[in-house]
């Protein structure tokens, strides 16, 4: 692990009172959402609507890093240009969302748990390939 650019990172998401955008919905949270809205729930849908994100005017002046979702790292603006790339050329640093999602925990009625350590390392360093610099893994909270 390189530390010196783990700390660059660190200083770049936290500089200028910056956030970090939130663009990591899953396929089947971005159809619910684009079904109640009467949008068609298409592969270039949510593209689209995650180009429009990206290219957003002024958005590096508010936002430091987006934490994007397994699609949408693959995903190019229209003009064919990686969503990824157009993020890192307004010095937003491109994050994952690296767990795979819950689903119920056995003998826990109501519980669930995060999947995805399975294969993880493997998928960091795609990822990392790529050009994502930091990553988010979901915790659920229970309650034993």
């Amino acid at each position: 692990m390189d530390i010196q650019a783990l700390q660059k990172t660190i200083s770049q998401l936290l500089a200028e009172d910056k956030g970090i955008l939130a663009m990591d919905e899953s396929i089947a949270s971005c159809n619910k959402r684009f079904e109640a809205a009467g949008i068609p729930q298409t592969f270039e849908m949510r593209r689209l609507y995650r180009e429009l994100i990206v290219t957003a005017p002024l958005l590096d002046k508010y936002i430091s890093g987006a934490i994007l979702f397994d699609e949408t790292i693959h995903q190019q603006t229209t003009d064919g240009k990686l969503l990824i790339d157009v993020l890192r050329d307004k010095g937003i640093i491109p994050g994952i969302k690296v767990d795979l999602g819950t689903v119920p925990l056995a003998a826990f009625p109501g519980e669930k748990i995060t999947e995805g350590l399975d294969r993880l390392r493997e998928r960091l360093a795609a990822y990392y390939q790529l050009g994502a610099r930091f990553a988010k893994w979901r915790r659920d909270y229970y309650r034993w």
